[in-house]
């Protein structure tokens, strides 16, 4: 439950729950934090030098960061990236095949074994970003998961690495997806300058 603490505390209980983030793959097997962070950058290099896309798909606060890390992603890490949350498609695909499908009709048309979908929940489980996660086993893509609230959660057990928040409250977790996808999206403009020259 969240309390009214003051600024230092509150960034303090943040750092140890960033800190304190666990990775898992699909069979639930633990991960060390930084094992799971440079699969995730190995996982993006990947798709970059294959020239797939990296999807990213999200609902309210972790559709923006969807998109900021989808920006970091195209501009400084050298890669296709794209939200899937344009209001005219969302909404068009949500009228046609029912918000629960919304995100996962239009990867049925887009994924290929060359891309990856982040798909971020709090909750891990939001019946549309779950359909979008299924998605990716037809079209053998790659999938990676950023979750928090329970540990049991459904998304946290489908993705290829799964990154979850043991924290109930939304800011936290959505901050705490931001924070991890940044790092990454840093590591990745750092590794893109060295295959270029830069």
């Amino acid at each position: 439950m969240l309390t009214r603490t003051g600024l230092r505390t509150h960034s303090e209980q943040f750092a140890t729950l960033v800190g304190g983030g666990l990775f898992t793959d699909r069979q639930g097997a633990g991960i060390a934090v930084e094992d799971g962070v440079e699969i995730l950058l190995k996982t993006l290099c990947a798709v970059r030098e294959r020239q797939g896309t990296v999807y990213l798909v999200g609902n309210g606060g972790s559709a923006a960061v969807a998109s900021h890390a989808a920006t970091d992603f195209f501009n400084t890490g050298g890669m296709r990236a794209l939200t899937l949350h344009d209001p005219s498609t969302l909404t068009c695909f949500s009228n046609d095949y029912g918000y629960e499908n919304a995100f996962s009709a239009r990867l049925a048309r887009l994924l290929t074994p060359q891309d990856l979908l982040i798909a971020i929940s709090s909750s891990g489980r939001s019946p549309n970003i779950l359909n979008a996660a299924e998605s990716t086993h037809a079209s053998s893509a790659g999938l990676i998961t950023l979750t928090g609230f329970t540990a049991d959660n459904p998304l946290r057990k489908m993705g290829d690495a799964n990154y979850w928040l043991d924290s109930d409250a939304y800011g936290m977790v959505e901050i705490g997806h931001l924070f991890l996808l940044h790092y990454v999206a840093d590591l990745l403009s750092m590794d893109w300058g060295v295959v270029n020259g830069k």
